[in-house]
């Protein structure tokens, strides 16, 4: 390809000239000589357009996604179907190249889809405000974290030992530079075991994961008494499809957020990805990130704008409980777009669905000789079985065979109890005679 010259030599003459400086050398004169790259970069011969293009799909073909391979893994990222209508409306040049909407004026189609999007999720979760998202489930915890511990003044988080080892992980990290002190429960039968952490200091706040990382429908009404009792606040970590059938977090919690991936996001190797994050309207002034809202202009007509900036860090820094300014507005529309093309049947259709299938696979599953059910507790699409031989190995081998089996639970909890379990996820998508060659692959692989 042909070099690419973003200055001439002049223009670069003239801003060493206006700094002082005779050569381009003297700008980098502060980096030591042994830092420096000596002689010519170690690169290929030039390439042609085409030659480049042939050279990065063969790249490409090195990975093996979902489109090769039948997916039952889950674990936060899930394959789910998504409409043609979606993928069509969400890579519109004018979302694809839009920028953050400061200026209102020149911003109204995305912010409408912004304010559209809230509305969406709002109805989803129960709870009355919704900003325009986050960047993922995990960055969700975080903030979910850092307003409860803001609002009440305390410094506690206590995590359901069912919450997602990765978010877990994530918030923990977080919580090392703001001081907030995390606890773990145990498990009992797969759900939460509030009364291991009993006698400690009193959080700032619950997080549990509805359904549970281990696919498990936790019992929230528990989890408000909990709460109530130690005068914490609830953070509910939903899954959004899982909603149209299950009880709304709303009716509990304080604040609920989600990873809103299987909302239209396609799976994309692992992002970029899409933070949903909901509050009670009294928390309104502690949401984080960016919030639209509509308004009328100096004619009357309706129109939408960023509004209660004043309480985000840019502005306001020494109040701020959160430094995210920012929201996955792409991700978000694609959502959006997936919402409303769906309906409300259409999202219980896909839930139940989801559900009818998962069930399925598990009642195949645990005909296989040696395989059990970790847990005999009621799940939604996601469920984890005990193996008799290594988890790692199951997931290779049936690698071989064509399916992404699932996640070696040993992977992300440090439990013995999980040392040779499989989580496996089955969605909507995934049809009779997958689940069926899927059952029998596993049960020649555990063989």
């Amino acid at each position: 390809m042909p070099n690419y010259i973003p200055h001439s030599d002049d223009e670069i003459q003239q801003m060493l000239s206006f700094i002082g400086l005779n050569n381009v050398d003297e700008l980098f004169n502060m980096i030591p000589d042994a830092l420096k790259v000596k002689g010519e970069l170690n690169l290929g011969r030039a390439m042609s357009e085409p030659d480049i293009a042939k050279t990065f799909r063969s790249f490409a073909k090195r990975n093996s996604s979902v489109e090769d391979l039948v997916c039952f893994a889950g674990g936060g990222s899930y394959d789910h179907d998504i409409a043609a209508v979606t993928s069509s409306v969400g890579s519109r040049s004018e979302f694809v190249t839009s920028y953050t909407p400061y200026q209102p004026e020149v911003s109204q189609g995305v912010l409408q889809a912004l304010f559209e999007f809230q509305t969406l999720i709002s109805r989803i979760s129960g709870l009355e405000v919704s900003n325009a998202s986050l960047y993922d489930g995990a960055s969700a915890c975080v903030e979910a974290a850092n307003l409860t511990t803001a609002a009440t003044g305390r410094s506690g988080i206590w995590l359901s030992g069912g919450l997602n080892p990765n978010w877990a992980q994530v918030v923990r990290t977080f919580a090392s530079g703001s001081g907030q002190e995390i606890s773990k429960t145990t498990l009992s039968n797969g759900k939460t075991n509030w009364d291991s952490l009993k006698g400690s200091e009193p959080p700032a706040a619950l997080l549990v994961q509805y359904p549970n990382y281990l696919g498990i429908i936790e019992d929230l009404k528990l989890a408000r008494q909990v709460a109530d009792s130690l005068g914490a606040m609830l953070i509910v970590a939903y899954d959004p499809i899982a909603m149209s059938i299950l009880e709304s977090p709303g009716k509990y919690a304080d604040v609920a957020v989600a990873e809103g991936q299987s909302l239209g996001v396609p799976l994309s190797f692992g992002g970029p990805y899409l933070g949903l994050f909901s509050v009670k309207k009294d928390l309104v002034r502690r949401l984080p990130g960016r919030l639209i809202g509509e308004t009328v202009d100096v004619e009357s007509k309706k129109g939408y704008v960023s509004t209660l900036r004043a309480r985000e860090q840019d502005i306001r820094r020494e109040r701020a409980s959160s430094n995210v300014c920012t929201n996955q507005t792409l991700m978000a529309i694609a959502a959006a777009i997936q919402m409303s093309w769906l309906g409300t049947g259409g999202i219980r259709q896909a839930a139940t669905m989801t559900a009818k299938a998962a069930y399925y696979c598990q009642q195949l599953a645990i005909q296989i000789p040696g395989v059990k059910m970790v847990s005999d507790s009621a799940f939604y699409k996601e469920f984890a079985l005990n193996l008799p031989i290594s988890a790692e190995v199951a997931v290779e081998r049936l690698l071989e065979e064509g399916f992404l089996a699932g996640i070696a639970l040993s992977q992300g909890f440090e439990d013995t109890e999980f040392e040779d379990s499989l989580l496996i996820c089955v969605t909507e998508k995934r049809t009779r005679q997958e689940i069926e060659s899927f059952i029998a692959s596993l049960e020649k692989v555990v063989a």
